[in-house]
C-alpha cells in the first residue's frame, strides 16, 4: 500500500521556522519526483517547491524562494520541507506529492498556521 505521511506542522510565529517531513512507503521513493504543494484557506492548490529523484534538482515557488528548502534522504524514504522566516501568508494545508510517469501520490496533508 502506497503510503505518504507528513508531519512537523502546527502554530509558529511571524518570522518562526519549521521543518516538514514526508515518510514514503508501498514504492520505490527513489525513483520518484517529489514536490510539496499547499492549499490556503478558501484557494486552489500552489505548488511549493520540487526536488528530483537523485536530489541534485530543486526548484521553488518565487513566493517561497530564499526562505523554504526542500531536501530528501532515499534511505530514510523522506523528503523534507525547511521553512525559515515564515509569513501569515503561509499559512496553509501542505502536501506532499510523489510523482512519476502516470504515478501520482498524494498524502493526507498537514496544517501550518503563521499567526501571532
Amino acid at each position: 500500500e502506497v503510503q505518504l505521511v507528513e508531519s512537523g506542522g502546527g502554530l509558529v510565529q511571524p518570522g518562526g521556522s519549521l521543518r516538514l517531513s514526508c515518510a514514503a512507503s508501498g514504492f520505490t521513493f527513489s525513483s520518484y519526483t517529489m514536490n510539496w504543494v499547499r492549499q490556503a484557506p478558501g484557494k486552489g492548490l500552489e505548488w511549493v517547491s520540487h526536488i528530483n529523484a537523485g536530489g541534485g534538482s530543486t526548484y521553488y515557488a518565487d513566493s517561497v524562494k530564499g526562505r523554504f528548502t526542500i531536501s530528501r534522504d532515499n534511505a530514510k524514504n523522506t523528503v523534507y520541507l525547511q521553512m525559515n522566516s515564515l509569513k501569515p501568508e503561509d499559512t496553509a494545508v501542505y502536501y506532499c506529492n510523489a510523482e512519476q510517469l502516470v504515478d501520482d501520490y498524494w498524502g493526507q496533508g498537514i496544517q501550518v498556521t503563521v499567526s501571532s
